[in-house]
């Protein structure tokens, strides 16, 4: 099967992989040396962020294309416990060919893969950590309880960033220390907003979907009302039909 046509705005000239790997090539790396966080999503053109309740709902094959690309090259996928759980994370999270464009560019197979729980709500025996392809890790807060670490530590290796919360700056942190400095953050919303509360969103790649979703979902951030404005710059805009797959960067991450 041909892949989902993807083309600059304006242009009818389809871009190849490589092309979009390109589009989305990392910059240089960040001058504190902290690792930089890239953010995918999809919502709908009237800000719904998922429908019946899985965003994986309102993507098309486009999305899905771009979706596992930007995974080819990230050192470590960064989700929250709960999209772990509405989005059905388990077991091979990158197709073959994906994994086969990782190693052509010089990257193991599978990217590091982890997951933020302050409360550790996590079953130890579900897919996402039996059928791991590469040891996951749990970013957690030292309030945690101490026997659903205990049970996680079996199948995971088990960080603490924060006392009572995990703290977006200690997880960074704790990346850092293992090496990553390309994270791709796949969500939800609540991890979205508090990384944007401490200034450390750096990319937000966002699939437009054609379509609205009518109902009570939320919108790709929870933050709180009177959070701060971030602007944002334009980095491209591609098509697929009727779906736009936008990329903006953060000059400065910090809100003001």
């Amino acid at each position: 099967m041909s892949p989902a046509p993807i083309t600059a705005a304006g242009s009818d000239v389809e871009l190849s992989d490589g092309q979009l790997l390109d589009a989305y090539a990392w910059p240089p790396e960040q001058p504190d040396e902290r690792p930089r966080f890239r953010f995918n999503f999809v919502a709908s053109v009237d800000g719904a962020a998922s429908w019946k309740g899985r965003s994986g709902a309102l993507g098309d094959d486009a999305d899905r294309r771009v979706f596992a690309l930007l995974r080819s090259t990230a050192d470590v996928i960064l989700v929250g416990a709960g999209t772990v759980r509405s989005e059905g994370y388990a077991g091979e999270l990158l197709p073959l060919q994906t994994q086969s464009l990782r190693t052509a560019q010089g990257y193991p197979p599978h990217p590091g893969v982890a997951v933020v729980s302050g409360s550790l709500d996590l079953d130890p025996r579900s897919d996402f950590f039996t059928a791991a392809p590469v040891r996951p890790l749990v970013i957690t807060a030292a309030a945690a309880s101490s026997a659903r670490r205990a049970a996680l530590e079996r199948v995971a290796d088990v960080a603490v960033a924060g006392a009572r919360t995990v703290e977006p700056e200690l997880a960074a942190q704790v990346l850092a220390e293992r090496g990553y400095k390309r994270v791709l953050c796949e969500g939800g919303p609540q991890l979205f907003a508090t990384f944007q509360s401490a200034g450390l969103v750096d990319e937000l790649c966002l699939t437009l979907s054609p379509a609205f979703a009518p109902g009570t979902a939320g919108r790709i951030t929870s933050g709180t009302p009177e959070a701060p404005l971030q602007p944002l710059l334009l980095h491209h805009v591609l098509r697929s039909q009727d779906t736009l797959l936008l990329r903006y960067t953060a000059g400065n991450s910090r809100p003001r």
